[in-house]
Parts: C-alpha cells; structure tokens; sequence
C-alpha cells in the first residue's frame, strides 16, 4: 500500500511540479496551498508524511507545526524554507519539524528525506509492505554516560536532574552519542545512522542539529558535553 503526502505550498509552479514527481515516486499526495487547508487534511486524513513551506499566507508551516505537534500528533514533518540562516532553521526545529530542505532543492533530496523519515516511522518489507518485525531480546530500561540519563522506551531524557524536551530526532542523536560516548562519530556515520542518508560536506543539516542540542543540553557553570572535533565529527563527554 502507498504512503500518503500531505504537501503545503503556495507557489503553484512548486506544488504542481513536487505532487507530479511524489506521485511517479509511488506516493498518495494529497496537494493544497496554504497552512487552513493544510489542517484540515491532516485532522480529516491522517497521512503517513508531512511536507510544509514555511513561507504560506494566513496559517504558515511553522504555525501548522507547532499546532499539531500542540495535539500529539507525531507525525513526520519534513519543511520546505527558502530560509537560509540557522536560526530559520532552528525556528522550525523549535515548531517540532523533523527535518528541513532548503529552496532551490533536488527533488532526489525530498526523496531521500522522506525515506529517511519513513523508515523511522514504520518498519518496511519486500515491496513497500509493513510486516511484523520479529520478537526482540527486552532491552536495557535506562542508558548513561557524561551525566545524561535516557529511557530509549520511554523516549524520555534528563540531564541531572532536568528532563530534557526534545524532538524525534534529537533524541535519536542524542541517543546515538550516549552510546558511543568517549568516541568521536565521523559525519557520515552520524547521518547514515540518524537519517540514512549522506548529504554530502556541503550540508548544515548535522551542525544545526547538534547546535540545537545543544541548546537544549547545556546549564550555566556546567560543562559541554557535545564536542566538535574539527574536519571529523562529534563526541560526547563530560570535560
């Protein structure tokens, strides 16, 4: 059975020419122009991926996100931004956006994102089919290292004492550096792990990520635990 899109762009040119191509892809698309109509389908027909421009008269994707996200709803949301600056970017991470792609793009790089958060979402089969996964070993209730503690069932994490509110994935990022704590996670790792696909040097995707982590995970007079090494990649300790 086909995954559904629920695409939200008020350019026409763009939103024709996406639907068309998310179509021949092998998706549902269910295609409107602005951010109303946008939650109005999500409300009537549940879709299995979200794709939101930021910049939409009245309702735009940013507010779209944060409503859904303000009702439980976890589903995928990948944004569409003309934005450049980090802090655009954060601004949708902040609303509880997945991922982003930034205007002009490659619509095998929409592809590839919707993929990647798909896969996240439900476990796949030959052709496309959901299929049971089979029983797993029990694992372990709580995971540590540098002072952080997470519930990988729970989907919960805290810093000392202080839980920490974060997206999907975030805390899969965190997550992973929890694990490898002490070792230093090369860029392609980090995005083959997280997103299952490398975007190549020319990305921030990675580095808006970690920085908003961050954010989140840093306390005055406290020590960073997210390390940059520089040319490599990421490591989480406790200095």
């Amino acid at each position: 059975m086909s995954q559904t899109v629920l695409l939200a762009e008020d350019d026409r040119a763009i939103r024709h020419a996406l639907e068309r191509a998310l179509t021949l892809e092998g998706y549902q698309v269910m295609a409107v122009a602005d951010g109303v109509e946008a939650l109005a389908q999500a409300h009537r027909n549940r879709p299995d991926v979200l794709v939101l421009d930021v910049m939409m008269p009245g309702i735009d994707g940013l507010q779209v996100c944060r409503v859904l996200r303000a009702e439980g709803d976890r589903t995928p949301i990948l944004m569409l931004t003309a934005l450049v600056e980090t802090a655009d970017r954060i601004a949708g991470l902040d609303a509880g956006a997945d991922d982003y792609v930034v205007k002009p793009f490659d619509v095998e790089e929409v592809f590839a994102r919707l993929r990647a958060l798909l896969r996240r979402t439900s476990p796949v089969g030959v052709g496309g089919a959901a299929v049971a996964e089979a029983p797993r070993p029990v694992p372990e209730r709580f995971i540590e290292a540098a002072g952080i503690r997470m519930d990988p069932q729970a989907r919960r994490a805290w810093r000392g004492a202080r839980e920490l509110e974060l997206t999907r994935t975030e805390f899969e990022l965190l997550e992973l550096l929890v694990r490898n704590a002490g070792i230093v996670l090369d860029h392609s790792t980090i995005y083959d792990r997280i997103w299952g696909y490398d975007f190549g040097p020319g990305s921030k995707n990675l580095a808006v990520y970690v920085g908003y982590l961050r954010r989140k995970l840093d306390e005055p007079d406290a020590p960073q635990l997210i390390h940059t090494v520089r040319g490599v990649g990421y490591v989480l300790r406790e200095d």
